[in-house]
């Protein structure tokens, strides 16, 4: 199946994006990476009137590490997010998801903005962020706001992002020697879309875990943060009590290969490992 007829339009300023967003209203559609919008064209799940290319604003790429925060701009690619010694030593859990993201040569030109703003809840990306509690830095002509990653996803493909907005930034806590992180995912081949995963991150000291945040992917609409099963493990439960506890978290969709029930299953195996590799980390 081909695309639909689109115009293009390359946009080389923030501002301009924002003046074209105005022009053309509903019927634009922003062109990042363009690793799941083209997808999406040829399966004419999208249709856009005209397609502004973001993708040479350099303004909106980029790793800083200031004031205690990691900032990495919307356009920044998912391979120099896995390349990033600053990600790997502030960000960590980043580093560990970015392998999983499809294959090499998606990641060279998918982006971290392009993938939050799709809101896929099989994708890597938001459910870190979920779990480490980032803001986005969403903005408009007129100003910006700052979105809490656990506010942003409204739904499948469901956003918070308003009509003339662009996400130009994700701020993340730089992580401490304190801290854990590891992310697990099962998928019928490497490179697929998970089946289901885990993002976690916590605090260690002692020997003990603490603040354990568990954020999952391809277990429902958006990416879950389990509260029930943090709480298990907030109180010193064992692994396979917090595991138990997912029955009150996660009420994943089945899908052409995988049951609910199977799903669920999934996500405590996952959960046993992931708390496994917080506490050797």
């Amino acid at each position: 199946m081909k695309a639909p007829p689109f115009a293009y339009v390359r946009a080389r300023s923030l501002a301009e994006a924002f003046e074209l967003l105005e022009r053309h209203g509903p019927g634009a559609k922003l062109l990042a990476g363009g690793q799941s919008l083209i997808a999406a064209l040829n399966l004419r799940l999208a249709s856009p009137d005209v397609l502004i290319d973001i993708s040479r604003i350099r303004e909106l790429a980029g790793i800083r590490i200031a004031e205690g925060k990691v900032r990495i701009g919307a356009l920044t690619t998912h391979a120099e997010i896995e390349r990033s010694g600053e990600i790997a030593a502030n960000a960590p859990l980043l580093a560990q998801a970015a392998p999983h993201i499809a294959h090499p040569a998606i990641r060279n030109v998918g982006t971290l903005g392009g993938s939050l703003a799709t809101a896929d809840p099989a994708a890597e990306w938001p459910a870190c962020c979920v779990a480490l509690d980032a803001e986005f830095v969403v903005a408009a002509k007129n100003g910006s706001r700052h979105v809490r990653a656990r506010d942003f996803f409204k739904g499948v493909y469901a956003t918070d992002l308003r009509p003339g907005e662009i996400l130009t930034g994700i701020e993340f806590p730089a992580s401490g020697p304190s801290h854990a992180s590891a992310f697990l995912e099962l998928a019928m081949r490497r490179g697929d879309y998970a089946i289901v995963g885990i993002a976690a991150v916590a605090r260690k000291a002692n020997g003990t875990l603490s603040d354990v945040n568990l954020a999952y992917l391809g277990a429902g609409e958006t990416p879950i943060l389990a509260c029930a099963a943090m709480a298990a493990a907030a109180s010193g439960r064992p692994a396979a009590d917090v595991a138990a506890a997912l029955a009150a978290d996660l009420q994943p969709w089945p899908d052409l290969y995988t049951s609910a029930a199977t799903k669920l299953h999934l996500a405590r195996v996952l959960t046993g490992r992931v708390l496994a590799a917080l506490g050797a980390a």
